[in-house]
């Protein structure tokens, strides 16, 4: 993995953080896209334009393996943190919710 890149583990808890914001629990790719620079320090690799995806910076990517790597264990869906709400985003789960409160101090 680039180390000067945020990690997908980084952009999955923040969209736990902004879904868990949300009256419906459910964090919109647009309010992902509005968020997450206000939680995650972004850095040059992440602001870098996507080879797949051209004017898109790499960092939504980041937010979107979230569903593509959903099989695989410490994947926040995977986990049962997270469920994908197909063109629209991410909703937490009561799981998310509890995982959310055991990860404050």
């Amino acid at each position: 993995m680039n180390a000067t890149r945020s990690s997908e583990p980084e952009m999955s808890k923040a969209v736990l953080q902004i879904a868990s914001q949300q009256p419906n629990g459910v964090a919109t790719h647009q309010r992902l896209r509005k968020e997450i620079p206000k939680l995650i320090n972004l850095t040059p690799a992440d602001l870098a334009p996507s080879v797949t995806r051209p004017g898109e910076p790499m960092w939504h990517q980041i937010v979107r393996n979230i569903k593509s790597h959903d099989k695989e264990p410490g994947n926040y869906i995977a986990e049962g943190y997270l469920e994908h709400v197909p063109r629209v985003g991410y909703k937490i789960t009561v799981a998310g919710t509890k995982h959310l409160r055991a990860a404050k101090p």
